[in-house]
């Protein structure tokens, strides 16, 4: 039996260490040609895969069914026998991991060979929750073809909601910090990763009264500097365009003067609000129906309280609990999603 394992970059060596003990007649390969986070494993240990699944280290155990050369003409040539591993009116996908220099792509050879698996078959092919995987491990010279049964853990399927259904709707009004110039763009890297990370509306930046211009400076580009850093990673990472978050600065009491229109909600969190457990159903009710959410957050104080008396809902999230500043969009934005889509039980001090 031929197996490839998957670890996190530098796990290599220790998980070559725990398979050499458990495993029978145990022949590791560790990072072929030179890329980390690969093992190949021989063995002839019958509960190779059973043994496997007790390394920690160990991410995905991927066994092997056949195995060619790197070339996309030999690699087509083994549609035959992966075509009798597939029921007539089962679905399939083809996903391909390329490592090192070839003269095809990835995507080549999930068309080609999807293709040609489509002809032999009576299947169908389903790219987002398929019966069957057809694993193509390309490393280097040589390539590893693994059928199995659909993945487990998704990151997208049906049951869960899109939380940038809620995100793309909600405005967050942040009043900035201040301070020592290094600690404020600290802090607006911090706020602006956030920002961006949530893909949210807008995110505005709102003095409540004259500040010092250099410690606004500092904020403003260290929240820049911050979504900079998310947004090429969101670049990197998602399927799907993404675009970075509209960023303006405007006065806490004007912004609200604005915001204060119909079909919008206006939430403050402090904590002299309201538990969320006493009021989810109904905020649940105005999360889906409003054109737009609009967050109030403050900055090493609170919210001036005349504006309270323009929020619809008033929330303190964690009773006896203050959040530091570059937590409260994260906290906020995950608590509201959970009533959004109604997946979570509360509990409040009475």
């Amino acid at each position: 039996m031929e197996f490839i394992i998957k670890t996190q970059k530098g796990l290599e060596g220790t998980a070559a260490s725990y398979i050499q003990e458990k495993l029978k007649n145990a022949n590791t390969w560790i990072t072929p040609e030179g890329y980390s986070g690969l093992i190949i494993l021989k063995t002839s240990d019958k509960k190779a895969t059973e043994k496997l699944q007790t390394i920690p280290e160990i991410e995905r155990t991927i066994p092997v069914n056949y195995k060619t050369k790197s070339k996309i003409e030999k690699i087509l040539e083994k549609a035959e026998k992966i075509a009798e591993h597939i029921k007539e009116g089962e679905t399939f996908a083809v996903k391909t991991k390329r490592r090192g220099k070839h003269k095809f792509t990835s995507p080549q050879v999930n068309k080609k060979l999807g293709e040609k698996i489509l002809k032999l078959t009576n299947a169908t092919v389903d790219l987002n929750f398929p019966e069957k995987i057809i694993q193509v491990e390309i490393i280097g010279e040589n390539t590893y073809i693994s059928i199995k049964k659909g993945e487990k853990w998704k990151k997208y399927t049906p049951e869960k909601e899109n939380a940038r259904n809620l995100f793309h709707k909600t405005t967050i009004i942040q009043m900035p910090y201040w301070g020592k110039p290094q600690i404020v763009r600290k802090f607006g890297e911090k706020i602006g990763r956030a920002a961006q990370a949530y893909e949210i509306k807008e995110l505005i930046i709102a003095p409540k009264e004259k500040m010092d211009a250099q410690q606004l400076a500092e904020f403003i580009q260290g929240i820049k500097k911050g979504q900079k850093s998310r947004y090429m990673i969101q670049k990197e990472a998602y399927p799907w365009p993404t675009k970075k978050v509209p960023i303006s600065l405007w006065d806490l009491y004007q912004a609200i003067r604005d915001k204060k229109r119909k079909n919008r909600t206006i939430i403050i969190t402090d904590p002299k609000g309201k538990t969320i457990n006493t009021i989810k159903e109904n905020l649940k009710k105005d999360l889906r129906k409003s054109k737009e959410i609009i967050i109030l957050i403050g900055s090493r104080e609170g919210i001036p309280r005349g504006l309270f008396k323009f929020a619809d809902y008033i929330i303190d999230l964690t009773p006896y609990i203050t959040f530091a500043t570059e937590h409260a969009i994260p906290a906020t934005l995950t608590t509201l999603y959970q009533i959004y889509t109604k997946k979570i039980g509360y509990y409040s001090r009475q």
